[in-house]
């Protein structure tokens, strides 16, 4: 038992001092706001939903990853820096886009599928992007045009980058 202990002890440290490099250590579940920035307003087709309109500024993209989080996390990361290039979800036509960085990742660690009840409370800080990463639930969106990240940690999440 003392030495289960030490070694999730020893597993929390390095995820604590290195969440990219050793994802593996800790397989972790949740919820997460990618905070972006677009640096100038463009037309972006964005798969089946069409051509879309981004104006410059800030959105909150809200997704969930309730099998592995890290890797997640860590290919939206390489998407956004051009290293990842296929487009399976919404949030990946946006994020290859070379006007479009992720600027913070927020998470909560959770086994319970929050994305919905988080993409309501990030609906109160901003204009939501219709039909944006939703079409596996009846949110109006999970993409949100804000006027900054503030509010993010207030809802409930934790800083991750």
């Amino acid at each position: 038992m003392i030495v289960y202990i030490w070694v999730r002890i020893l597993l929390v440290l390095i995820r604590l001092i290195s969440p990219l490099r050793y994802s593996w250590a800790v397989p972790v579940k949740g919820t997460y706001c990618l905070c972006i920035e677009n640096h100038q307003t463009n037309s972006i087709q964005i798969g089946a939903l069409g051509e879309m309109e981004f104006n410059r500024g800030y959105y909150v993209y809200v997704g969930s990853a309730l099998n592995s989080l890290i890797p997640r996390l860590e290919r939206h990361l390489k998407t956004s820096r051009g290293e990842h290039h296929v487009t399976h979800w919404h949030i990946d036509y946006l994020l290859r886009e070379t006007t479009v960085k992720i600027k913070s990742i927020h998470t909560k660690e959770t086994d319970e599928h929050l994305e919905c009840d988080i993409a309501e409370k990030v609906s109160t800080y901003g204009e939501a992007i219709p039909r944006f990463g939703c079409s596996d639930c009846s949110c109006q969106s999970h993409l949100f045009h804000v006027d900054g990240f503030e509010f993010v940690e207030k809802i409930g999440l934790k800083k991750w980058f």
